[in-house]
């Protein structure tokens, strides 16, 4: 038996632009993704893939013929369709993987609701490409595709600074550790977001200033991780929706359903959907409440979320 594991992810700031080269901020989940293969003697080449959400329900089981990963069920669905991509593309780069295998059991267990948005296609490659010895990067970008700061947060147990030269990503943990961690929340908007959707948009874009947008952002996530006041990771946080909201042409988060809240507001990763970030000088019980009240939920402190 092997086992593999893969944190989720979050990413507060550098959304979209870090497909051209912002410096990103970038947060390893608490919750992730295992991967656990067995290997069995059998008289057929069978590659039997069993996935469990959260709950320890199966949602998703298909079957592969172990020499060429051709689907040996009679329905295929889009997702055994990219899964398939992604063990032909993993035999491409690593031709050995699987070779000479019978019976092959991969049971996958997400520790995070599927819903989230929290990183169930990133975790997914970096697994499989840690089992197949390649590089996880290299197999994203060729499948799923992406920025790549994802599976840069399966692979790391603390914050990091994602920056994208080309196709070259480089990776830098950092000590993001502010003393107003405790006045940070995720707020689950239950509303899932396309992230290959929200790239196509952010491409149909023409951006004359991209590399001073890159510039800027890339300065205020610098500013980030260095300050140490609460008011001015403020100031930051609306600068960056400023930013965004202007040069895609969309409505701040906070504008759309949050207008009367004391703290700030920011979208994370492809805007309109999954989680937000939400600053609070309030106890947590206000805080929480007050989310409640507009109907999420689901209000998640940072120290609780956030790997560290």
């Amino acid at each position: 038996m092997q086992d593999f594991y893969g944190n989720g992810k979050l990413l507060l700031s550098g959304e979209y632009y870090v497909l051209d080269g912002a410096l990103a901020l970038a947060l390893p989940t608490k919750q992730g993704q295992r991967l656990s293969v067995t290997y069995s003697p059998s008289t057929h080449k069978v590659l039997h893939w069993k996935s469990y959400d959260d709950k320890g329900q199966l949602w998703f089981e298909a079957k592969f013929d172990v020499d060429n990963f051709d689907c040996l069920d009679r329905f295929v669905s889009q997702k055994s369709i990219l899964l398939q991509k992604i063990l032909r593309k993993a035999r491409k780069l690593a031709a050995n993987f699987l070779k000479g295998r019978e019976y092959v059991l991969v049971e996958t267990y997400l520790e995070f609701p599927i819903v989230w948005g929290l990183g169930s296609s990133s975790t997914l490659v970096h697994n499989v490409a840690t089992w197949a010895g390649v590089n996880p990067f290299e197999l994203l970008f060729t499948t799923v595709g992406g920025s790549g700061y994802d599976v840069a947060c399966a692979q790391h147990d603390q914050p990091i600074l994602y920056q994208k030269t080309g196709d070259v990503p480089s990776t830098q943990e950092v000590e993001f550790n502010p003393p107003f961690k405790e006045n940070l929340y995720f707020i689950y908007l239950g509303k899932k977001q396309s992230s290959k959707e929200g790239i196509d948009y952010y491409r149909s874009l023409i951006h004359q200033q991209k590399e001073m947008l890159v510039k800027q952002l890339t300065e205020i996530t610098q500013e980030m991780i260095r300050t140490q006041s609460l008011d001015e990771f403020d100031t930051l946080l609306r600068k960056h929706e400023e930013i965004i909201s202007e040069s895609l042409k969309m409505e701040r988060v906070k504008n759309l359903y949050f207008s009367d809240f004391w703290g700030e507001v920011k979208s994370l990763g492809a805007w309109g959907g999954d989680f937000v970030l939400a600053t609070s000088k309030k106890t947590r019980e206000e805080t929480q409440q007050y989310f409640k009240s507009k109907g999420f939920e689901i209000a998640i402190p940072y120290i609780e979320m956030i790997k560290n």
